[in-house]
């Protein structure tokens, strides 16, 4: 998500697919919790997976077919799209870790 936004040779494809596998170990790892809380983790995530998965299938596609500069800043939105979903889950896992109590 850092670097020229329609610029190609800013973002690599290897990236992309890291956040992916990370993004989907998480998810798994949020399939035990069974709280209300845990749901609207497990929906922000689910969402985030959506949008990298999105990306990528857009970035295998249309990789040789398209405007480059155009399929980056598609690629690029759908990424910044998937980083504010993990902020808000970060924010709410963090909201609901303060206000828990022992």
């Amino acid at each position: 998500f850092i670097g020229e936004i329609d610029e190609p040779s800013h973002h690599h494809v290897y990236e992309l697919y890291a956040a992916i596998v990370v993004s989907l170990i998480a998810t798994v790892l949020k399939f035990g919790d069974r709280t209300h809380v845990g749901a609207i983790l497990l929906s922000t995530s689910l969402a985030a997976d959506l949008q990298l998965i999105t990306a990528a299938i857009l970035w295998a596609a249309l990789g040789g077919s398209y405007d480059p500069v155009n399929l980056t800043v598609y690629i690029v939105s759908l990424s910044g799209g998937a980083l504010m979903a993990n902020i808000i889950s970060v924010v709410l896992l963090i909201s609901e870790t303060i206000s828990q109590k022992r």
